[in-house]
């Protein structure tokens, strides 16, 4: 049996994930009539907003889509949780 410990609430901050090489936002969309699909498209709406446009002027009847945004988050310690000091310390070693 492993040891239990019971660590005092910390709060955690909930941001953007801002690593480098991660998409902000990824789009995709689907036409709801046929399920046609656009591609995933990194940082930028116009594309998936100029094809939903052309799809319904192809197929007049096809007016509702499906859009998913896909955002990437990464939660952090919030200044007065114990974890915030101890990861300073890990990316500034020796200071």
């Amino acid at each position: 049996m492993s040891p239990r410990a019971i660590v005092r609430h910390a709060e955690w901050t909930l941001t953007e994930e801002i690593a480098d090489g991660t998409p902000r936002p990824v789009f995709r969309v689907a036409c709801l009539e046929c399920g046609a699909q656009f591609e995933a498209v990194d940082n930028q709406p116009e594309p998936v907003e100029l094809w939903a446009l052309k799809h319904t002027g192809m197929n007049p009847a096809h007016r509702q889509f499906k859009v998913v945004t896909e955002w990437r988050w990464r939660v952090v310690p919030a200044p007065d949780n114990p974890r915030f000091v101890l990861e300073q310390a890990e990316e500034s070693p020796g200071q």
